[in-house]
């Protein structure tokens, strides 16, 4: 599976009314990071590829058996008759159409599957940003995984992830694991600030 599971374009998380925000302290967190770096991320990660390997193995087989057809085809371009070529031909095309749609079911079926955790895992760390954001006397907490969130710069100063990754394991230390099936694989989280201390001005 790809290594990039977690596509989540979370935008901007305002904990409070912005009329106070000029007012209050900032932080900024990279969801997709905090999901996979917990311990139920982790898991969950883990699960997904004991259940994704036996289709990718498959396909990989698949694939292998194009090769070796079209291996075939190459070695035997001086010798083979015309009708045998246009059968080898045939053959790899049929195949290569069938393995490309097999492709893209699996692709869906993991994106799909990979958001569902998201949804799962990502209403749980919400619920730790807010309370972490209260007690630390946060007014707006901002996500910066994804490229398009209009962030051009943040201090790692204020960078809470690391904070909200173990606040999470602590609160779910021994409460149960994450849900089972889902799959987080996950493209790597996008390249913001790194985890620091917690947030300031």
């Amino acid at each position: 599976m790809k290594s990039n599971v977690f596509l989540w374009p979370v935008a901007v998380l305002a904990l409070v009314s912005t009329a106070y925000a000029q007012q209050g302290k900032f932080a900024v967190i990279n969801i997709q990071g905090a999901i996979i770096s917990t311990k139920d991320g982790q898991k969950a990660a883990a699960e997904l590829n004991a259940k994704t390997a036996p289709k990718k193995k498959e396909l990989e087989q698949k694939q292998g058996e194009i090769n070796s057809l079209q291996d075939q085809l190459n070695k035997g371009s001086n010798t083979l008759s015309d009708s045998a070529k246009n059968d080898l031909y045939k053959s790899i095309e049929t195949k290569k159409k069938s393995l490309q749609r097999e492709v893209e079911d699996a692709q869906a079926d993991l994106e799909a599957d990979q958001q569902k955790l998201l949804q799962q895992l990502g209403q749980k760390i919400l619920a730790v940003i807010e309370k972490y954001s209260r007690d630390n006397g946060i007014t707006m907490v901002v996500d910066v995984s994804s490229p398009q969130t209009p962030v051009l710069y943040a201090s790692p100063s204020i960078d809470i992830t690391k904070e909200i990754i173990e606040l999470y394991d602590k609160n779910t230390a021994g409460a149960g694991s994450a849900p089972a099936s889902p799959r987080p694989a996950g493209p790597a989280p996008a390249t913001k600030p790194t985890p620091s201390k917690p947030a300031g001005q």
